[in-house]
């Protein structure tokens, strides 16, 4: 094909290279610069979270909420650099019917989930770095992030639990951190009908109170009016067992759940020791004879 004919093809498809050119250029220009405005608006922030006065839950949600609308005015502006996208923009703003199926959609599920992200973020009934359970589900762990659409949550197994703010926000939660991390934690054992109850009380008062992460809960009128720092009660007759329950207090959840696993171990050994019996269920088995009715 000649030069002529390759300029003349040019014409009758109606393509201005150095319009389409500029427009490319303006595109990844604003590409690019979307980009790097969003890492430098999260580095800062990241930056600053330990210097700011405002809560650190709030302080990550305002980060994506202002990454969110980088990104959203940046590909705005890709739209409307692009002639046939600009013109379908055009008219679906311009057509207030399918402008209000969009909104309607959106304050269904994606405005919904960024309404809740909001009210978490403010009225915080959880933060980040809260251990959290959800009450009517098996599902628990530490508050990682809050974005604009999800809550992020890792498990116990190191697992990431991704849940919209639009549910976590209609969940009851248990929240171990709010107000205060201090925990009372139960420790239930149970001895047999044989044992000395006094006896295993003391021995179960003599370790918790020799246990690193025992926190002692008593106020200053519940010392002088001499009240027991480990509280030991038995709780029911099992049938075949006293049934003991401590009520025992540690710092936070973590340290409480170590220090209930360690107890089981030194309580056992000292029961073993001292002659406390720890029963099993007892079974009766009758056999019968043929011909007996």
């Amino acid at each position: 094909m000649s030069r002529v004919d390759f300029t003349e093809l040019l014409e009758r498809i109606d393509i201005d290279i150095l319009d389409l050119v500029l427009k490319v250029v303006v595109i990844i220009g604003i590409s690019i610069a979307t980009v790097i405005c969003a890492r430098l608006t999260r580095r800062f922030v990241q930056n600053n979270i330990n210097k700011a006065k405002i809560d650190v839950t709030q302080l990550s949600f305002i980060k994506h909420f202002i990454t969110g609308i980088i990104y959203f005015i940046g590909f705005t502006l890709i739209i409307f650099q692009i002639g046939y996208l600009k013109s379908i923009a055009v008219s679906i703003v311009a057509s207030s019917g399918i402008l209000a199926v969009i909104i309607g959609f959106a304050s269904q599920q994606t405005f919904a989930n960024i309404v809740s992200g909001v009210f978490i973020s403010f009225f915080k009934p959880f933060r980040i770095g809260d251990r959290i359970r959800f009450i009517d589900r098996d599902t628990m762990g530490i508050v990682e992030d809050i974005t604009l659409r999800h809550t992020i949550i890792r498990s116990y197994e190191n697992k990431r639990i991704v849940v919209p703010n639009n549910v976590i926000n209609n969940e009851m939660i248990e929240n171990a951190n709010i107000i205060e991390d201090k925990t009372c934690n139960y420790f239930d054992i149970g001895i047999s009908y044989d044992s000395n109850i006094d006896q295993a009380i003391t021995i179960i008062k003599d370790e918790v109170l020799s246990h690193k992460d025992y926190y002692d809960n008593r106020t200053s009128k519940d010392i002088e009016k001499g009240e027991e720092p480990v509280a030991i009660k038995v709780l029911n007759f099992g049938d075949s067992s006293i049934n003991l329950r401590g009520w025992v207090w540690s710092k936070d959840p973590l340290s409480g759940f170590l220090m209930i696993c360690d107890l089981n171990k030194s309580v056992k050994e000292r029961f073993d020791v001292e002659g406390i019996e720890i029963p099993f269920p007892y079974r009766t088995i009758v056999f019968k004879n043929k011909g007996e009715k």
